[in-house]
C-alpha cells in the first residue's frame, strides 16, 4: 500500500527581507484572506524546548507566526561579544524548519520596533515576565486595534543556561 503524503513547504521559502515580508502581507489582505499575523522576535541562538513551546503556543494565536530574529551585529549589543554562536542564516534555517513558522525575517537594531510598525501584526507576543509597556512596539500595535500577549516561560531552558552547562 503506497503512502501518500504531502511534502512540507521547503524551509528557505519561508525567510524573507522584511520588504518581501511587508508585500506578502498586503497581498494577503487583498485577497480578504482576514490574515492575523502574530509577530514575535528573538537571537534563537541555540533552539531549545523553550523557543519551540513557545512559538508552537505564538502560532496558535493567528494565521500566520512570524519571527523577526536579531542580526549578528544586534545579538552582539544584547549578548556580548562571543555571541550570536550561530550566524543570522544558520538561525533562520533552523527557525524556518519549524512547522508552527510561517515566516522568518530579520532586524539590525536594538528591537524590533521599526520592523514591528512596518509589518503592522495584529497580534505582538513575547515569552516571559514583561509588561506589555516593556514590549518594544507594544503600544503601536495596540494602538491600530492589536493584541499584546505574554506566553510564559518554560522553566529551565535558557540559551545562556545550555552556554554555561557546556563550559563547564
Amino acid at each position: 500500500m503506497a503512502s501518500h503524503s504531502i511534502s512540507p513547504r521547503p524551509f528557505s521559502s519561508k525567510i524573507k527581507s522584511p520588504v518581501q515580508l511587508k508585500q506578502i502581507l498586503t497581498r494577503l489582505k487583498k485577497q480578504n484572506a482576514h490574515p492575523i499575523p502574530v509577530f514575535t522576535n528573538g537571537c534563537f541562538d541555540l533552539l531549545h524546548k523553550g523557543h519551540v513551546t513557545y512559538l508552537y503556543k505564538a502560532r496558535k494565536l493567528g494565521t500566520h507566526l512570524i519571527v523577526a530574529i536579531n542580526s549578528d551585529s544586534s545579538v552582539r549589543l544584547l549578548k556580548g561579544p562571543n555571541r550570536p554562536i550561530n550566524p543570522l542564516a544558520a538561525r533562520a534555517a533552523v527557525i524556518a524548519a519549524l512547522e508552527c513558522v510561517d515566516f522568518v525575517t530579520w532586524f539590525s537594531e536594538e528591537t524590533p520596533q521599526k520592523l514591528i510598525r512596518q509589518l503592522r501584526p495584529q497580534i505582538l507576543t513575547k515569552g516571559g515576565d514583561y509588561r506589555p509597556e516593556q514590549i518594544a512596539g507594544a503600544v503601536d500595535v495596540l494602538s491600530w486595534g492589536g493584541k499584546v500577549r505574554i506566553l510564559p516561560f518554560v522553566e529551565g531552558h535558557s540559551t545562556t543556561r545550555i552556554i554555561k552547562r557546556t563550559k563547564k
